[in-house]
């Protein structure tokens, strides 16, 4: 099978290397400097259009003139992935500015080149389906699955409140506890460590991505709220303790 990759940033690059051995795979990127990954065809954007599965690992924040540019250039039937870490805004621009002809899903991989270092064998990979044919998604569902990855199809709003918590709190935390330049210590615990194991995961990942994960889930918001409320719960617990 033919796929087009378009973008080639930190996570198109290693999507596009996971998943080269399966797929006859072109890809595009508009910046010029970006390095193309061995055994791959880096090709024009037009050229990367006519492929019948097109898979979008751009930025959010760059997904609305990303798909407004390329819609009226795809041919009917092609199948449209993007690989956003929120889902409802992105499916619902898909929706809006792809041609009713073309297939639409929404995909989220929960897990990059930091995460997957190991391999990708159990990690989750959220299916958020459109507008797509049955078939197709069987398709793809299946070779998720042959990849070892843990295949969960759900709606898109479902998703974003899940991952508001699960993830949008872990980048929240994350750059938190990097602004308190947190080091290792001779007598650091386990907790501890975990702790600065969540700063280096997190911290890899550009600020676009952390500030596009926060701003573009409508859930995030009122989970950040509640995480303030609770830090100043404790600190109230704490002035009002008896030190004995």
């Amino acid at each position: 099978m033919k796929i087009g990759i378009y973008g080639l940033g930190r996570f198109g690059s290693f999507y596009t290397a996971l998943l080269r051995d399966h797929f006859e795979i072109k890809v595009y990127s508009r910046n010029p400097k970006r390095e193309t990954p061995a055994g791959v065809q880096r090709v024009s954007e037009d050229e990367l259009l006519l492929q019948p599965v097109i898979i979008l690992c751009v930025a959010i924040s760059a997904m609305k003139e990303v798909l407004q540019r390329i819609g009226p250039r795809l041919a009917p039937g092609n199948l449209v992935m993007d690989t956003c870490s929120v889902k409802a805004l992105p499916v619902e621009w898909m929706e809006q500015a792809l041609p009713e002809s073309v297939q639409i899903l929404g995909t989220h991989p929960m897990f990059g080149p930091d995460s997957a270092l190991g391999g990708v064998k159990d990690l989750p990979i959220i299916l958020c389906p459109a507008r797509i044919e049955k078939q197709s998604l069987d398709i793809w569902s299946s070779f998720f699955t042959g990849l070892g990855l843990k295949v969960m199809v759900m709606d898109a709003h479902n998703h974003d409140r899940e991952a508001a918590t699960t993830q949008g709190i872990t980048h929240y935390l994350g750059r938190v506890l990097a602004e308190l330049k947190l080091a290792d210590s001779e007598i650091a615990t386990l907790g501890y460590r975990k702790l600065l194991d969540i700063i280096e995961q997190t911290c890899n990942d550009s600020w676009q991505l952390f500030f596009d994960l926060q701003l573009y889930n409508p859930y995030t918001k009122e989970v950040r709220t509640s995480l303030s409320r609770s830090l100043k719960y404790i600190d109230n617990k704490l002035d009002t303790a008896v030190r004995r």
